[in-house]
């Protein structure tokens, strides 16, 4: 996928001259003197465990090929390492159906492949975060087969239960995000249990202080254990209204949508006491020194920023920020995102932002490898912690997966709507040898289209590939600290240009990134010379007062402070 009207790459009039044009400034945040702790400068990787390197011949992913990989992630210049879910699972959501909080999946290895792990990354100087899912459970997890034992079970109210509607069926008019009821029968206790996701994935009780107790302790494990933090699977979901109502009707809803947004999730996320709890967890992690807890929660700014807490009652360290992933790619669009999201932080909350993920579909097939380079420069050069996307950084886009390869539950459920993650998940191609030398059998799922020659091996001998370009901007972020933590101000040269200020000590930068298809003028804020080029997405070149298509740069400013 390219450029287009689609994928909302708007194609305004040209500007050949390079006009420029009056700057129209949007939001300037100053940096704090303050001492910053790492997840602030650093960068996290995720890693999808499944598809990242087998070692032992299965065709799946695990912890040992990790290991193996350590010394490529460690060359890219990021700082920390997410993995998703690593616990024993039956797999119906691929890890987010958890068996037991306090082990690992057989698949990907066991404990002490784990520790051997985090040794070998630790060594590196990088940190480890997991994937912590409070919201559900697996159906087959001890506690939820003692909770459906019976209606006297000490732990019945480790999950939500509840009597059939007076006329009968599921309690309340709930959608599961999946599709259909959010409730499911259970013959033996003759009533409904509550999931937000597959019916194999219970939700847990939050309101139980037993269940909380219980999840404040595997979080306790794996600090004891030596992880660096957590990214918290769906946080907002974990509390529901306690009396349990009907959600109010999507009144913007048709049936082209997906059937989980004909409602509007009043009653069903986001409740006052999941923010306690959530505070909770961090008072859990700020016992243990410098730990981070970055919470997945997809809601409107101001209702996202309340998850930072306050200054007295922290929350989370970093709401995601997945607007980068959710809007239109062209530059009015992204320059009232990065606005809005700016104005609306809370004075001590940090910002942070992603481009991809193993929900979202890959950047290169969005917008086209071009763009990509221009995507890249951005997400390393905005004022936050950047998340990047195993295989992002090779430009891994089109993957096609004949229909009865496809694996991912929400794509099954709904197959009409093509929202299947499967092609996001796809295995690491590191070479052009058999299998892309991910696994010596046929991988769980197909490779990239293009895997003999968009591979790591490929691209580490190609000092003009994507790999390269990706540590560059992570070189040129550890040493420049205007790009990691420095003042932020968004100005505008066109309505085609995005472009803003970075500023730090005696080091100003200004980034100008062309998200058309026509060369385009920049403004140099007043008071200010171009002394030179830092870094471009393209060929090195001479500084003229223009940007060209599908083209970042980075300048170096001198003047005034």
């Amino acid at each position: 996928m390219g450029r287009g009207k689609k994928h909302g790459r708007g194609l305004g009039a040209p500007n050949h001259q390079g006009t420029i044009l009056p700057p129209k400034p949007f939001v300037c945040v100053m940096a704090q003197a303050r001492s910053t702790p790492w997840w602030e400068r650093g960068v996290v990787y995720q890693i999808y465990p499944r598809s990242f390197q087998d070692s032992n011949g299965d065709g799946i992913g695990d912890l040992a090929g990790m290991a193996s990989r350590l010394d490529y992630v460690a060359a890219l210049g990021i700082d920390a390492i997410w993995l998703s879910p690593i616990f024993p699972s039956p797999m119906a959501d691929f890890g987010y159906d958890v068996a037991d909080y306090c082990g690992i999946e057989p698949i990907f290895g066991d404990l002490a492949a784990f520790d051997a792990l985090l040794d070998e990354v630790h060594a590196r100087g990088l940190k480890l975060l997991l994937d912590f899912v409070p919201n559900h459970s697996s159906d087959q997890h001890a506690w939820f087969r003692e909770s459906r034992s019976s209606r006297d079970n000490p732990k019945r109210d480790w999950y939500i239960w509840r009597d059939p509607a007076p006329g009968g069926g599921p309690p309340n008019n709930w959608v599961s995000d999946f599709g259909g009821s959010s409730w499911e029968w259970d013959e033996a206790t003759g009533q409904y249990y509550l999931h937000a996701f597959l019916k194999e994935q219970p939700d847990l009780n939050w309101r139980n202080p037993e269940l909380r107790a219980a999840m404040m302790e595997v979080m306790r494990f794996w600090f004891e254990r030596g992880v660096d933090g957590f990214r918290i699977d769906v946080l907002w979901h974990i509390v529901k209204h306690e009396d349990l109502p009907d959600n109010p009707q999507n009144p913007d809803w048709t049936p082209e949508i997906r059937e989980r947004d004909q409602l509007l999730q009043h009653h069903s996320t986001d409740q006052p006491e999941a923010h306690a709890f959530s505070a909770e967890m961090r008072d859990l992690a700020d016992s243990y020194g410098e730990r981070v807890l970055i919470g997945e929660i997809f809601l409107p700014n101001d209702a996202h920023a309340r998850w930072y807490g306050t200054p007295e009652r922290p929350q989370v360290h970093l709401p995601f920020n997945f607007q980068l992933v959710e809007n239109e790619w062209n530059a009015a669009s992204l320059r009232r995102i990065i606005a809005d999201y700016e104005a609306s932080l809370p004075a001590h909350g940090w910002p942070n932002w992603v481009l991809g993920s193993h929900d979202a579909p890959r950047i290169a097939a969005r917008i086209g490898e071009a763009q990509a380079r221009v995507a890249a420069m951005l997400l390393l050069t905005l004022r936050g912690t950047p998340t990047l996307y195993q295989g992002d950084e090779l430009g891994v886009g089109e993957v096609t997966i004949p229909p009865e390869r496809m694996r991912d539950p929400q794509h099954l459920r709904e197959p009409e709507r093509g929202i299947g993650r499967d092609r996001s998940r796809t295995p690491m191609p590191w070479s052009d040898a058999p299998f892309a030398g991910f696994s010596t059998v046929e991988p769980w799922l197909p490779l990239n289209d293009d895997w003999r020659t968009r591979n790591v091996a490929a691209q580490e001998v190609d000092a003009g590939s994507l790999l390269h370009f990706y540590r560059r901007l992570l070189q040129l972020r550890r040493a420049h600290p205007a790009l990691a933590i420095g003042s932020f101000a968004l100005t505008d040269a066109d309505d085609q240009v995005l472009s803003y200020v970075r500023r730090e000590g005696e080091e100003t930068l200004l980034v100008v990134l062309n998200l058309g298809i026509h060369p385009r003028g920049y403004v140099v804020p007043a008071r200010y010379a171009v002394r030179g080029t830092l870094a471009s997405t393209g060929p090195e070149r001479a500084v003229d007062g223009t940007v060209l298509p599908d083209e970042g740069l980075i300048l170096r400013l001198e003047g005034e402070h």
